[in-house]
């Protein structure tokens, strides 16, 4: 298939109110697809079905599942495209959320000196407005502008529709070989001899890895840590390590997403309080940004990634999620301008 075709059915299926999936993995030219055939809502607890999952940041919450038994399956190669992205600036800066933002930053830190958290992570969510917007023709945007990202549309009628581009796999399984990524620290995309890692980048990534290993160490063997590299997603700069290793049971995918989700990457250590304080402070749902999304048990395989530069489309509204790791080392002025760096990478689809 065609994959202008491929487009255009995933938008009759919209179109229908049919919950649909369409995908590509980092560094790729394959565009699978997967479009449900009634409008049920398929949830999973065990991730023992083959299919497409789609998961909230609040692991208390429900799991959507795009069974494939249940779907229509399609693919398409990724075709040179002259759909362009340019740079998009905003027209006014909002400082009334900057102000909210650096305050909730600030709540952050002081919990950190206090003693209650070693971590946490918190984000914002910004609306634009988008008249005539095209989720489709902005999909096809992303695969073109992304390579090395995981990119998705996806559509329930009960959850609404979602896009992203996102650089941080959550975990990859094949029988009982896995494989994660310890991806934390920012800096704005320039030249790789110019990127200088501070303390507190370099502290945090390393909080990540730490995290990662521990969890899986009771239900997985042979761990192994490569080196810490700096690896580039879009317009930014990110420390990455990866880690491998082999599970005790191969059946464990969701005992070890269970360990993983949410990452300090996303949430916080210790988990539970800064998930608590989270939900306490942010004034919004987070609903599926920071949440896991992927394939499970297809051709043996399951390939899970991190919610990450996504969006939610709601009638000509996007909304748009923003975040960053807090340690005692932030600078909640530069916390601010590290959620302006990384609303870029959706706001470059959005103008043309």
């Amino acid at each position: 298939m065609a994959l202008n075709s491929l487009l255009q059915t995933i938008e009759n299926a919209y179109k229908k109110d049919l919950p649909f999936v369409a995908y590509r993995a980092p560094n790729e030219m394959l565009v699978k697809s997967l479009i449900q055939l009634d409008s049920r809502l398929h949830l999973t607890k065990r991730y023992g079905e083959s299919g497409f999952v789609f998961a909230p940041f609040n692991e208390e919450k429900n799991t959507i599942l795009i069974p494939f038994e249940h779907s229509n399956y399609a693919e398409a190669m990724l075709e040179q495209s002259n759909v362009s992205s340019v740079d998009y600036f905003d027209d006014l800066s909002n400082e009334n959320t900057k102000e909210s933002h650096i305050n909730l930053v600030n709540k952050g830190i002081e919990y950190i000196k206090k003693g209650i958290l070693k971590k946490i992570v918190l984000s914002r969510k910004e609306v634009i407005n988008a008249n005539k917007f095209s989720a489709f023709i902005t999909f096809k945007k992303l695969l073109n502008s992304y390579e090395n990202a995981f990119v998705y549309i996806w559509f329930h009628p009960k959850k609404g529709l979602w896009l992203g581009a996102t650089p941080e796999k959550l975990i990859s399984l094949k029988k009982k070989n896995f494989s994660t990524v310890s991806l934390a620290g920012t800096q704005a995309f320039s030249d790789l001899e110019a990127v200088n890692w501070k303390r507190k980048e370099i502290e945090e990534q390393q909080i990540v890895t730490q995290y990662i290993t521990s969890n899986l160490a009771s239900i997985a063997e042979d761990i192994t840590i490569g080196d810490t590299r700096t690896v580039r997603a879009g317009n930014l700069w990110h420390l990455s390590t990866k880690i491998q290793g082999v599970l005790k049971d191969e059946n464990d995918l969701y005992l070890a997403v269970q360990r993983l989700h949410p990452t300090p990457a996303v949430c916080g250590m210790p988990k539970l309080m800064a998930k608590k304080l989270i939900l306490k402070h942010e004034d919004y749902d987070r609903e599926f940004y920071t949440g896991f999304l992927g394939e499970i048990n297809m051709d043996d395989c399951s390939n899970l990634f991190v919610n990450l530069r996504c969006m939610k489309v709601l009638n000509e509204t996007l909304s748009l999620y923003l975040g960053g790791g807090i340690t005692e080392e932030s600078n909640p002025e530069s916390e601010w301008l590290e959620t302006v760096e990384k609303s870029k990478v959706m706001k470059r689809v959005l103008r043309n």
